[in-house]
């Protein structure tokens, strides 16, 4: 995949309530609902819908399939 389609496709989801399920290490597999607030050039930033949490991703980690975006 094209960094920059990911970037865009990501930049079109900004504002929406979706869901993320992360595969982090040691396989802990943590599942949320939130809203892409910010996006930059290297990283997006969700805030948590459940606590106001907030947490940033980078594109590779949709690339690696390390986060996927359920909609």
């Amino acid at each position: 995949m094209n960094i920059e389609r990911i970037r865009d496709e990501v930049k079109q989801q900004e504002g929406k309530v979706l869901h993320f399920k992360f595969n982090g290490s040691r396989n802990q597999i943590s599942e949320f609902d939130g809203k892409i607030i910010e996006t930059y050039h290297s990283i997006f930033v969700v805030k948590l819908i459940a606590d106001d949490n907030i947490k940033s991703f980078s594109y590779n980690d949709l690339i690696t399939s390390s986060l996927e975006i359920l909609k």
